[in-house]
């Protein structure tokens, strides 16, 4: 029974960190815009008069929860037709995951070889509960058909709190890899792991995976690096790599076989009980 258990608490432990791998690899393919751009659309921006084409991970764009940045955009219509453009959005992702976005409805329409402006005030209201830490994010005019115009990319150094959505997000990764490096050091322990090289492999493949993941969570919060997704997955997938081969390469257990054949102390309880009745009946 207490074998079934610590089967069933593995796999609650392995497939959380697998799907998250496997989400990131997913939102990274699938992360080009739905419809194209139209060529010839010119965009800069300024955030505080701060061009955000410079801002990048060494020097990044601050973003302070409920206060509010004075947002400047300029465009140029190199096209051959009209350009309108009816909302500016500012979302900041993590692994193809949006974690913080702001919307701003506007009313622009550019005539061909027109240049023209827009200036508003973000409110920042409740960044503090959706990410903290340095995020990869853009800005992006947005046209009537919903497709993007035009989008500059920018590293933002967001100053929330860790109870936000993100920080949440990395605290569950946290736990889950402490769950799966404690299971696999009973396992280990109680020389419970399988005398299948690639068993045991799978076995510490989860806590490697947990590992990186967690590795570049940290990262981003303590604002060492922003978390691209290519290199964070590049490096869960390291890290993955190094628990399989050491689970592989780990020496067969030596008392594995037996205990796995030995009967479990409910079925030899339930066994000496039905041998008692039958003495009892004269069987």
């Amino acid at each position: 029974m207490m074998r079934a258990y610590v089967s069933v608490a593995t796999r609650i432990i392995v497939l959380p960190s697998v799907f998250v791998l496997i989400l990131g690899v997913v939102a990274g393919l699938s992360a080009a815009p739905v419809a194209a751009r139209p060529q010839g659309v010119d965009m800069s921006a300024t955030i505080d008069d701060h061009d955000i084409a410079e801002a990048t991970a060494a020097k990044p764009l601050r973003l302070q929860p409920n206060s509010t940045i004075r947002v400047a955009i300029a465009l140029t219509n190199n096209t051959d037709a009209v350009v309108r453009i009816r909302r500016v959005d500012l979302a900041g992702q993590v692994l193809g995951l949006s974690f913080f976005a702001y919307s701003t409805a506007v009313e622009l329409s550019i005539a061909p070889g027109k240049s023209d402006a827009l200036k508003y005030r973000l409110d920042l209201t409740g960044l503090d509960g959706q990410a903290t830490g340095l995020i990869g994010a853009d800005l992006a005019v947005i046209g009537e058909d919903g497709a993007r115009i035009a989008s500059i990319p920018l590293d933002t150094d967001v100053r929330g709190s860790l109870r936000s959505v993100y920080g949440l997000f990395g605290i569950a990764l946290a736990v889950l890899t402490m769950l799966a490096i404690v299971d696999a050091v009973l396992a280990i322990a109680r020389h419970r792991l399988s005398p299948n090289r690639w068993q045991r492999g799978v076995r510490l493949l989860a806590p490697g995976v947990g590992i990186g993941l967690v590795f570049g969570f940290t990262a981003s919060v303590v604002r060492w690096w922003v978390p691209d997704t290519g290199l964070w997955l590049a490096v869960a997938g390291v890290a993955g790599a190094v628990g399989f081969l050491l689970g592989y390469c780990s020496p067969t257990p030596e008392f594995g076989p037996n205990e796995d054949l030995a009967p479990a102390p409910e079925l030899e309880e339930l066994a000496d009980v039905d041998t008692v009745r039958l003495r009892e009946n004269g069987q």
